[in-house]
């Protein structure tokens, strides 16, 4: 199964970069970076180009790896049901200073100890439930939300 979006988290060290959006879906919410795919582009086509678009970051195909999908119900607003969803890696002494104010929104790198806070209502709303397995479990999973509105009931999770 395709979907149109595409999701990656990338790490450095103890944080991943994040992005605060400044456009729905998740406007003003910390998230990853993404974006649609083009027309005929793969999914892994998609997170290599939106990866560079997005933050200007120059990372190897073989280094983005597929950590499964993120799907949701129709209660949330989005003109798609789903997205594929990635991981990169940097080395720890990479060097990208944030904050960056992009078209996109503001790039910067969070410690994944305030990403994971399920207190932390600035991060996109089921990213506490599935940031740590597609950061430190080699498999892919499939992440189902069930919101109500903007408001996040459930997430389910199953190994694919």
């Amino acid at each position: 199964m395709q979907f149109l979006y595409t999701l990656c988290f990338i790490k450095r060290g103890k944080s991943i970069l994040m992005l605060n959006r400044n456009k729905s879906p998740w406007f003003g919410i910390w998230n990853g970076v993404g974006g649609k795919r083009n027309q005929g582009e793969s999914p892994l086509d998609c997170i290599h180009r939106e990866i560079l678009e997005e933050t200007n970051i120059k990372v190897d195909k073989h280094s983005i790896f597929d950590k499964g999908i993120v799907t949701w119900n129709g209660e949330f607003n989005t003109p798609s049901l789903g997205l594929h969803l990635y991981f990169a890696e940097v080395p720890e002494d990479f060097d990208y200073i944030t904050p960056i104010e992009t078209r996109e929104g503001i790039l910067a790198w969070k410690q994944i100890d305030w990403i994971v806070n399920k207190e932390n209502l600035g991060v996109s709303y089921n990213i506490p439930y599935f940031i740590m397995n597609v950061i430190q479990d080699k498999k892919k999973y499939h992440y189902h939300c069930e919101f109500k509105g903007n408001e996040l009931l459930s997430v389910e999770v199953k190994a694919l």
